[in-house]
């Protein structure tokens, strides 16, 4: 039931956190609150946020790996395919190995069922981009995101959040 009541509350959030438009001060606005959390919470993220042709934020904080910027990178890159929250696909996809069935064509190396991307959408237009946190367990990386965006609307984070785990 958790994960059924998780899926719907993350389509909602889908659906709710669209942007009138987005552009680099969006970007850098809502990367830059991300980092400012992610500082003072000492949280060892990567955050990178994209339009489909390229990079607007980037930034890794102390604790972060390489691997984090390849999570991210690949995050983005489900976002780009179905358009969806990252953190969505893992629950409705729900495959341990955190890979996309064969019949899927989605190579490992660039694709990755993992939460923490979520889709840039704007009114009138879809989805131009994708923004990713990497770094904590992924239901905390998709919160982190949404929570961003959110403020950035000045939608209640506390309307949108998931239930307990």
């Amino acid at each position: 039931m958790a994960t059924t009541d998780d899926v719907k509350k993350i389509a909602e959030q889908e659906a709710r956190l669209v942007f009138d438009g987005f552009d680099e001060a969006t970007a850098f606005d809502i990367g830059a609150a991300i980092r400012e959390r992610g500082v003072a919470e000492k949280l060892p993220i990567v955050v990178d946020i994209r339009l489909w042709d390229r990079t607007l934020f980037y930034c890794a904080l102390p604790g972060s790996t390489c691997g984090n910027t390849e999570w991210a990178r690949r995050k983005i890159n489900v976002v780009k395919v179905f358009h969806r929250s990252t953190y969505r696909m893992v629950l409705t996809k729900a495959r341990e190995d955190r890979t996309f069935a064969v019949g899927e064509a989605l190579p490992i190396e660039d694709y990755v069922l993992a939460g923490g991307g979520f889709p840039i959408r704007v009114k009138g237009v879809g989805v131009i981009g994708a923004i990713a946190v990497s770094g904590l367990p992924e239901r905390q990386d998709h919160e982190v995101v949404v929570a961003a965006i959110a403020d950035h609307l000045g939608i209640s984070r506390q309307e949108l959040a998931l239930g307990p785990a």
